[in-house]
């Protein structure tokens, strides 16, 4: 059996690393604005309706989930005043919503990041932010994972 990579090694695990502790920070700054209860597998839902209304089984298509799978996470969110459902012209579908509540959250996750952008671009120096995104944006191209963050197809278990 080979030797393990020593942790400062492995490249892939020190991305995970940072995506959790980066995104730990999000949700910690979230929590404090007062949008408690939200988890990060909710972004996934949220940002398919910053394009606008959606159904249940666009949702479940775009998530990559059963549409039972997609309404509870729907009826979650609803709970907690992040979205709404409204009926369509048919009246058998309903079109699901951010709510201003919703709108809010999304705008708190944007200034969190910018936050850490900062706090990155101090930490690192701006020759070395820029660097780190430069890398970062080429491995997210080879990998494949930029095709996935600009058509808002990121999946949680990715």
């Amino acid at each position: 059996m080979p030797d393990p990579l020593a942790l400062e090694e492995d490249v892939v695990l020190l991305i995970a690393a940072c995506h959790s502790g980066l995104s730990g920070r999000v949700a910690a700054q979230l929590d404090s604005a007062g949008f408690r209860a939200l988890r990060q597998s909710h972004g996934y839902l949220v940002q398919h309706l910053i394009d606008g209304p959606k159904t249940i089984g666009q949702l479940a298509e775009l998530l990559g989930m059963s549409q039972q799978g997609a309404s509870k996470s729907v009826a979650e969110l609803e709970d907690l005043g992040y979205v709404e459902r409204h009926r369509g012209e048919d009246a058998r579908v309903r079109r699901v919503e951010l709510t201003e509540h919703g709108w809010a959250a999304v705008e708190s996750a944007r200034a969190a990041r910018k936050d850490l952008r900062r706090a990155l671009r101090r930490r690192l120096g701006v020759e070395g932010y820029e660097q780190l995104n430069a890398l970062l944006v080429e491995v997210a191209t080879w990998s494949g994972g930029m095709d996935a963050l600009v058509s808002r197809t990121l999946r949680q278990d990715a």
